[in-house]
């Protein structure tokens, strides 16, 4: 490629490598979406369109980014392990987030009218993200746990706020007055004493938020090859390993399924 005297400039680009053997998550999170979900008329306190379009955006990043693996996500936010040995981008910060958030942006974009049939968007919904990272398998564990737990407490709030206005026909003033102070215990005993809402039936999906991780499945698959007698060809079966992305609603905060797929931590911490 021909050089001009204008190449140097180059020299000002910030190579903004992440550091070598650790986990990189990038985390990204919708801008100003409260606004949004009223905007467009979300279901109050989990609207199942919106987090059905939240996931088949991360699948798509899922299917792209090949070194990602694992991803967990809740409400408007999205967070996304990419393995401690990725070269993907040369570990620059700046693409992976950059390239990971417009994909995801843009997949939300372009299947909203799945998801929302009746709903034309009003004005281009946006994301913003951020690298982070994480030196061991147990700062990891603790930083997904530290989300899923925020997905719970938020859950359990808005499940309250929300029977309160839709059910007792409170104000929002109201019904933050009523929840100010409780704790777990109390805003369990409000849903079910006046309610009669289990909190524990919800839906695992608004509770604990939702994990894709990486599967792998046999499959039989065929090939043309020459006959035997080297006069034409035939089909031949063979076994091969395909991946795919798995979506699950389960606790990540505790052992057990950390112990069901060790592979996700596979690599020493």
């Amino acid at each position: 490629m021909a050089k001009s005297k204008f190449e140097y400039v180059r020299q000002f680009e910030a190579h903004d490598e992440c550091l070598p053997h650790c986990w990189i998550v990038v985390r990204i999170d919708g801008k100003g979406f409260h606004r949004f979900s009223e905007m467009h008329n979300f279901v109050k306190p989990n609207d199942d369109r919106s987090l059905s379009l939240m996931n088949v955006s991360a699948e798509k990043v899922m299917t792209d980014f090949r070194d990602i693996v694992l991803a967990y996500g809740q409400s408007d936010e999205y967070s996304f392990v990419f393995r401690k040995s990725t070269t993907n981008y040369n570990r620059r910060a700046s693409k992976l987030m950059t390239n990971l958030v417009s994909l995801f942006a843009s997949t939300f974009v372009y299947n909203w009218t799945k998801h929302f049939p009746d709903t034309q968007l009003k004005y281009p919904p946006a994301f913003d993200a951020r690298v982070v990272l994480y030196p061991s398998n147990r700062i990891l564990r603790d930083y997904l746990s530290w989300r899923q737990v925020d997905c719970h407490i938020n859950n359990m709030y808005n499940t309250c706020f929300w029977k309160l206005i839709q059910d007792a026909g409170m104000t929002t003033t109201e019904a933050q007055h009523r929840l100010k102070g409780t704790l777990s215990g109390d805003k369990n005993e409000l849903l079910f004493s006046e309610f009669g809402v289990n909190y524990n039936n919800l839906p695992e999906i608004y509770r604990k938020g939702t994990l894709l991780v990486r599967s792998s499945v046999q499959e039989t698959a065929t090939k043309t090859v020459p006959n035997k007698n080297g006069d034409g060809t035939m089909e031949e079966t063979f076994q091969r390993k395909r991946y795919i992305t798995e979506t699950l609603y389960t606790d990540i905060v505790g052992d057990k399924f950390w112990r069901e797929h060790p592979e996700i931590l596979g690599e020493d911490s």
